[in-house]
């Protein structure tokens, strides 16, 4: 590394940036969520590993609250490099959500994925009722957050069957809350007569309106709004700023340490030969690529939100002092996502 470079400490405020990515099937999914939470015996909620503070939506502990819930963190071998520090934060979210119970999911890892099987049989077989049909589950959490791919991973490990939910790199896959999967036999189960357990794939909800610029970037950067939302270039230049921090060497087959983000895409362009007509630089193609990257654990493997015990006490007083979020507050970020929306598809056009 250049002796001379050094990193941004703070990034530059974008208060232009959207604050809501809350849609209409955002909205009817949430809706029909409460009406099922009679036939509801446990409820998942997902969280990304990499944004485990922010990636967390109020409005489920507001409108699902009633119903025993476990906490999965997705996505863990993206944000984790198996180090005491890591085990460190899981400890820490560990003891925040008690008496919750808490797992770190990596889908692609059946060890953990046995570990959630565990809980969950547990959990159904000290229901007091055991009907015919089967305890249900429901599974909820931000778009694009691994919901689908958690309730793949548990069917292929328990059932050793294929996929069920549709995938994919961008959120919005999901829309209509699908009919019960089931993830375990009732021959796996304590009780007799019952038909297993079923779980609930849902559509991803967004938080009606983030609080910050910052919180918005680190929901963009994992992908859990359409990238046609942010700057594509915003988004790597943010993306730099946290690389920059971590470890700058992991881009040095690019570029040099630097803090301009179009000098490092510029390079990446000529590098990859992506380029335009006349040989341009395409430096939004660039952006997206290296953001992908990223997202897919190829350009470092890192955490977004500081977790201290300090900070969780402040994220809890802060969320109890907060109240609900105002359905008005709702539908102003509901319209200006739209526009936001409205406005990308036009000048695409354009």
């Amino acid at each position: 590394m250049a002796s001379s470079f050094v990193p941004r400490t703070v990034f530059p405020a974008l208060d232009s940036l959207p604050r809501s990515y809350f849609l209409g099937h955002h909205r009817a999914g949430l809706a029909k969520m409460k009406t099922m939470l009679s036939t509801i015996d446990l409820v998942i909620e997902c969280r990304d590993y990499r944004v485990p503070l922010t990636s967390h939506n109020p409005l489920f502990e507001e409108s699902l609250a009633e119903r025993e819930r476990m906490v999965v963190y997705t996505k863990k071998d993206l944000g984790s490099n198996d180090t005491a520090a890591d085990a460190e934060r899981e400890s820490l979210l560990r003891t925040h959500h008690a008496p919750h119970p808490t797992h770190f999911s990596t889908c692609t890892s059946p060890p953990s994925t046995r570990r959630i099987l565990t809980t969950l049989k547990a959990h159904a077989n000290a229901l007091s009722h055991h009907s015919l049909t089967g305890p249900r589950i429901l599974v909820v959490g931000m778009p694009n957050v691994g919901k689908s791919s958690l309730l793949n991973a548990l069917r292929a490990v328990s059932l050793s069957r294929g996929k069920v939910a549709h995938t994919g790199a961008q959120p919005g896959i999901t829309r209509k809350i699908g009919t019960g999967v089931k993830i375990l036999e009732g021959r796996q189960l304590e009780a007799e007569g019952g038909e297993g357990v079923y779980m609930m794939d849902t559509p991803g909800v967004f938080i009606p309106y983030v609080p910050n610029a910052q919180a918005m970037l680190k929901l963009a950067l994992c992908g859990m709004v359409k990238d046609t939302i942010i700057s594509p270039v915003t988004l790597a230049d943010y993306l730099l700023f946290w690389i920059n921090k971590v470890d700058p060497t992991l881009y040095a087959e690019y570029h040099e340490p630097t803090n301009e983000i179009v000098q490092l895409l510029e390079a990446v362009a000529r590098k990859t030969g992506r380029l335009m007509k006349g040989g341009v630089p395409d430096v939004e193609g660039c952006a997206l690529w290296i953001v992908q990257r990223w997202r897919n654990g190829l350009l470092g493997r890192f955490v977004l939100d500081e977790v201290s015990k300090e900070v969780l006490l402040e994220d809890g007083r802060r969320r109890k002092e907060g109240g609900p979020i105002s359905l008005n507050q709702a539908r102003r970020a509901d319209k200006e996502a739209k526009r936001v929306i409205s406005r990308s598809k036009k000048k695409a056009v354009g």
